[in-house]
């Protein structure tokens, strides 16, 4: 199998040289951060629709880590378009970081239609250097279709872990390489580097849930799903919370 997908992923380079000599000149990634929060904004529809029941299940207890006042503080890393406020409990107040400052006016087009929310702010940002968020001062932090194009999992995560209060919760959903022994494993190998190119640094071979496992939080609720999407490669999910 492995000589399968080497072969192919040559193929596969060969077709596309032309966009990876776009990214090497560095114009392919200028294009991709103006028109991708376009592209996404109809993906997320797609994709919120598909995975409604998933997300209403896994934020049903958000309110639970609430803090003394009783109001909750979140802070959604790799923000987007806002495609998660719907599922926020009403009243929380909200601050969002993204590092593509091209999301901000779709950004502020959700919080104009989930007025259910307290919207704070909207920081141009990694999630690996969020130095504008001070440590222990969130209830909740989420992220959702995220570790997948984050340069390095250990450092968001220790991000994570500093500007959560203690007993705050960290939620995810991501999704994941498949089982080695499945064809959608190989086709993900075989096309992962033109995916990373064509969705803006998105991996299909990660194992995210390694990199939140080894975070070191105190409590781990994780499951492995096949989500009921209509991308075969993007089926296999992890989805859960971790408490500091």
């Amino acid at each position: 199998m492995a000589l399968a997908i080497l072969a192919l992923r040559l193929v596969v380079y060969i077709l596309a040289l032309p966009m990876f000599l776009l990214n090497f000149l560095g114009v392919w990634s200028w294009v991709c951060k103006k028109w991708f929060p376009y592209l996404l904004k109809r993906l997320t529809v797609m994709y919120n629709t598909e995975m409604a029941s998933r997300k209403q299940e896994l934020f049903s207890n958000l309110q639970e880590f609430a803090g003394p006042s009783g109001k909750l503080s979140l802070l959604e890393v790799g923000c987007g378009t806002g495609a998660n406020f719907k599922f926020y409990p009403p009243g929380c107040r909200v601050i969002c970081i993204d590092p593509n400052p091209n999301f901000e006016k779709f950004l502020f087009n959700s919080v104009a239609e989930n007025r259910h929310l307290q919207f704070e702010r909207f920081v141009v940002a990694a999630g690996e250097n969020m130095h504008q968020v001070a440590d222990g001062s969130v209830d909740v932090v989420i992220c959702t279709l995220v570790l997948c194009s984050v340069n390095n999992q250990e450092k968001i995560l220790r991000e994570v872990r500093r500007v959560l209060r203690p007993g705050g919760a960290f939620y995810f959903m991501e999704h994941v390489s498949d089982e080695p022994s499945t064809w959608n494993y190989f086709w993900q190998q075989v096309l992962d580097p033109v995916w990373f190119l064509l969705f803006d640094g998105c991996n299909l071979t990660r194992e995210s849930w390694k990199a939140v496992e080894q975070a070191g939080f105190s409590k781990l609720k994780l499951q492995h799903i096949q989500a009921p999407l209509s991308w075969t490669l993007v089926r296999p999910h992890i989805y859960g919370y971790a408490v500091k």
